[in-house]
């Protein structure tokens, strides 16, 4: 059994161009069903059952691996047994009868519109690091960038006389993002009165700079927004990429159009941006229940 797993993985590496972690998931979960088979006394692909196949999951579920493992599994097992199926292995694709199980769509966290402006409109411009953390904190939301695509923008791709900024995001994909009205001014006051004073001999072009005057990490913006958040007195947990989910539900909220919105957060499948509508109408729903009579 284990023979047949290696030359299928090979298949997938050598014909199908998948990738290293797809493999090694794959190999993960085929092993983990091939060696219990073997418990049970079954050494042969040709020998396995769909009830055996079926007991399999219902107790790797009892042992509580998660439901998009399983999903997971299901669908190793599937594509397998195709492949034996193919290559005269089996006679029937037992697996072919599995069901998959429906994985729960995850809603993303947001901030209100009234929270988002208390976020970014609590920062004193006066105090130190103030212009460059309020300009981050509106570009984030305005523009709904990435946390890499903001540590990466740079001031040769920023053009705020037309309002826009070219960013590079997954895939190396690059497109043009609008940068707000707000987002204009307050990255326009950083980039005059407070960057600057960070320039060093070292600095590169990058917009938002550290105090050493190179550009800041991920992981520092992330402790940026969480200090300013609680400075900011909002208890929900505040990161980059809320300020983005925050960015397209209420783009969406307001009236803008699904594809538009995927343009601009530059995600290559719709099905990505179509989870903002449900939290759209997850909201429209806590709306009505709270509000209506009847509700």
């Amino acid at each position: 059994m284990f023979e047949d797993i290696d030359r299928f993985i090979l298949y997938l590496a050598t014909e199908k161009g998948l990738s290293t972690a797809y493999q090694l998931s794959t190999r993960r979960s085929l092993e983990g069903f091939a060696a219990w088979a073997k418990k049970q006394g079954v050494s042969s692909w040709a020998n396995v059952e769909l009830p055996l196949l079926t007991r399999h999951l219902s107790e790797r579920k009892k042992d509580g691996l998660a439901t998009a493992s399983i999903r997971l599994l299901v669908i190793a097992l599937k594509i397998f047994y195709r492949h034996l199926e193919s290559r005269g292995r089996v006679s029937k694709n037992q697996a072919d009868a599995l069901l998959a199980p429906k994985v729960s769509r995850y809603l993303p966290e947001t901030l209100n519109e009234i929270e988002a402006a208390q976020l970014i409109e609590s920062i004193s411009l006066e105090r130190p690091l103030g212009l460059r953390d309020r300009a981050m904190l509106e570009m984030l939301y305005a523009s709904g960038l990435r946390v890499s695509e903001l540590v990466n923008a740079r001031l040769e791709h920023l053009n705020l006389d037309d309002g826009f900024i070219r960013v590079t995001g997954k895939g190396n994909k690059t497109r043009l993002v609008p940068v707000g009205g707000a987002a204009r001014e307050a990255v326009a006051a950083y980039l005059e009165k407070e960057r600057p004073k960070m320039v060093k001999s070292h600095t590169s072009s990058e917009v938002f700079l550290s105090i050493r005057g190179k550009s800041l990490t991920t992981v520092r913006i992330w402790q940026i927004c969480k200090k300013r958040a609680q400075e900011a007195g909002l208890e929900i947990s505040v990161y980059p990429h809320l300020l983005r989910h925050s960015f397209a539900t209420h783009l969406l909220s307001n009236g803008a159009d699904l594809r538009i919105i995927q343009e601009l957060l530059g995600h290559a499948d719709i099905a990505t941006t179509q989870v903002y509508t449900h939290v759209d109408n997850q909201r429209l729903k806590s709306v009505h229940q709270k509000f209506h009579p009847r509700g």
